[in-house]
């Protein structure tokens, strides 16, 4: 059975960046068994409630502005897969969560980002499902556990950011010095996943150290709690990477199996 991953996707231009992150998610499809297909899911696609995206080819959501023009020439065209779309949609109905179908959407820059770099032949079909910010963490966790027997050859990957304050980054530099409330909340974070405290990270708002600043809006971290349903009650959790860019994103990366 594949993992269920979370990786943090961190600014459009991380395929460009010179940074730890960058090599590590460069590495990572090989460390990976070859997946049927894929399914996504990025923080930038957000709902009212879930949807799944169904095209036979996806196109490449450029969803950014004022970035290097070189950025804009990077395309991701992988295939979709309407089989696995189905069987996402079903799976959410059985665990009585109502979910439709897109057949326009195509792969926004939390989800082609990673994978351009993971399998950057573009050669394995690729899903994508929605995130639901506003219906809260514990709705995330339900929607990974739906998809748990998804796994047995199709690699679920959350993307988003273990922490994701746009306002208080350090434009100094990638490599700018990490503020102690970032490790701090980081250090919270994991903790509790290794422990298995998922009723604490449900609640993680209220419990976690610097939790609003490190997520003013939670969008960006529900993708975990996705990979975390996804995993199971008694996955063995795995930080396979962690670093920090611009000071205030950290990059951390997750594998439960």
């Amino acid at each position: 059975m594949l993992p269920a991953l979370f990786v943090s996707h961190g600014a459009p231009t991380l395929p460009l960046d010179d940074c730890p992150a960058r090599n590590f998610i460069l590495g990572l499809g090989k460390q990976l068994p070859r997946p049927d297909a894929i399914l996504v899911v990025s923080a930038h696609w957000d709902t009212d409630s879930p949807q799944v995206n169904s095209v036979a080819r996806n196109d490449t959501i450029h969803d950014f502005y004022g970035f290097p023009e070189p950025l804009y020439r990077l395309q991701y065209p992988a295939p979709g897969s309407a089989t696995l779309a189905g069987q996402v949609r079903e799976a959410l109905l059985a665990q009585g969560l109502a979910g439709a179908i897109d057949h326009a959407r195509g792969l926004d820059h939390g989800a082609w980002v990673p994978l351009l770099m993971m399998y950057p032949a573009h050669d394995i079909p690729v899903v994508q499902l929605s995130i639901q910010s506003g219906l809260g963490t514990e709705h995330h966790v339900r929607l990974g556990n739906a998809l748990f027997s998804l796994r047995e050859n199709i690699l679920v990957l959350g993307t988003g950011s273990f922490t994701h304050n746009l306002r208080l980054m350090d434009r100094s530099g990638l490599a700018a010095p990490e503020p102690s409330w970032v490790r701090e909340f980081s250090d919270w974070i994991h903790t509790a996943l290794v422990e298995h405290r998922t009723a604490d990270l449900i609640r993680y708002r209220s419990l976690a150290p610097y939790a609003v600043r490190a997520h003013p809006e939670d969008d960006h971290f529900m993708p975990l709690f996705v990979a975390l349903g996804a995993g199971g009650n008694e996955a063995r959790v795995e930080r396979l990477h962690s670093s920090t860019t611009f000071g205030t994103l950290r990059m951390d990366a997750y594998a439960f199996s």
